[in-house]
């Protein structure tokens, strides 16, 4: 297959988890014998932050603005599939011209799938709006469960499917190195996961000051009180993750408001963590029993005493049993597979389409 990927940032992981998500998928999909080529808009704050400029598994190019992507357009045309994903800049403009101009099908990646409907809720299309929905062959979405069939009812979308996101377990292995932390947090700032940061790791680490806490992540505001026991982090690479988590008794998963409400959304971290053999204490959220058993693969924590009651043990078996969990059927090659498969669907069906009209 021959692809085409316009997404928010292959480049840089700096400030989004986009850029980790697509190169484990677009590297296992490459394994496959398919072509990539990504499409990336040349932004200041990815470009003087780029941690993979010469991928070896596909194609990377830049484009300066909608006039510029006309260069790639007899690529776009010629391809046998065409993916368009979430937080694109100018990414409903950007639908309508790979729209008109891909001869194969063409799929929205929502990498945001919550945030982007609470966006389409309160009438904010910067990357996608309902006009386009109905016009993408398939809807490939972060989030299953119910939010599937609402995008289909909703917005007209001819097939929601879900890819969930994965890990590329020869990026992410167990690494004995010393524990340096009881706890560790990585993520990006969010003002609406600062709360439960607030509650499952700060308060913690106020309330015991012998133990050892670390946040990695950029954006951060400055007025806010760590700590002394809080190691910060500005920004970590993926290359440094696994040794990251390696260095930690346990780690953090803590979700969005929106993904909460949703359900069915994990985080990259919870697989890349998995993968790395380290125990996980999550917030909650519908659907996660479906991707790790609570209690047997990772340990739910409501507040501040549960992080205290799960650092207190030895949970190296639950780290265990999370990455044989994970190895099994969330790796980035389970995740290209599915991929695969929703393409050539997609596929298939638009060219009966095409078939019927042409006949009618």
């Amino acid at each position: 297959m021959n692809l085409v990927v316009l997404g928010l940032s292959l480049s840089s992981s700096w400030g989004n988890g986009h850029a980790t998500t697509f190169r484990a998928l677009l590297k296992a999909f490459a394994a496959r014998g398919h072509d990539i080529l990504f499409l990336e808009r040349d932004v200041p704050w990815y470009r003087d932050h780029r941690d993979l400029p010469d991928p070896s598994f596909c194609q990377l190019r830049y484009y300066d603005d909608l006039h510029d992507l006309a260069r790639w357009r007899s690529r776009i045309a010629a391809a046998d599939a065409v993916i368009v994903g979430s937080y694109v800049p100018e990414g409903v403009a950007v639908a309508r011209l790979v729209q008109d101009w891909a001869q194969g099908p063409v799929a929205f990646y929502d990498i945001d799938t919550p945030v982007t409907l609470a966006k389409l809720a309160r009438g904010d299309f910067e990357y996608l709006s309902p006009e386009v929905i109905p016009d993408y062959d398939v809807y490939l979405s972060f989030t299953g469960g119910p939010t599937l069939d609402r995008i289909e009812r909703d917005y007209g979308s001819p097939a929601a499917r879900p890819l969930y996101c994965s890990v590329d377990p020869e990026a992410y292995p167990p690494l004995d190195v010393p524990k340096r932390w009881d706890l560790s947090y990585l993520g990006t700032y969010s003002p609406d996961r600062q709360p439960t940061l607030e509650k499952l790791l700060i308060e913690p680490a106020r309330r015991c000051p012998e133990r050892r806490f670390a946040v990695a992540g950029p954006q951060y505001p400055e007025d806010i009180d760590w700590p002394e026991n809080v190691e910060r982090i500005d920004h970590l690479p993926p290359a440094d993750h696994p040794e990251f988590y390696g260095a930690s008794r346990f780690t953090l998963n803590v979700t969005r408001a929106d993904m909460i409400a949703a359900g069915w959304s994990p985080s990259v971290r919870i697989f890349e963590a998995s993968a790395c053999g380290v125990p996980i204490l999550s917030d909650h959220w519908e659907g996660i029993e479906t991707l790790l058993e609570p209690g047997s693969e990772l340990l739910l924590a409501a507040g501040a005493d549960d992080v205290l009651a799960a650092l207190a043990r030895d949970a190296r078996e639950i780290g265990g049993k999370a990455r044989e969990r994970v190895l099994a059927e969330h790796s980035a090659a389970h995740r290209a597979a599915e991929l695969e498969h929703h393409l050539g669907d997609a596929g298939r069906k638009s060219t009966f389409a095409g078939a019927a009209a042409a006949t009618a």
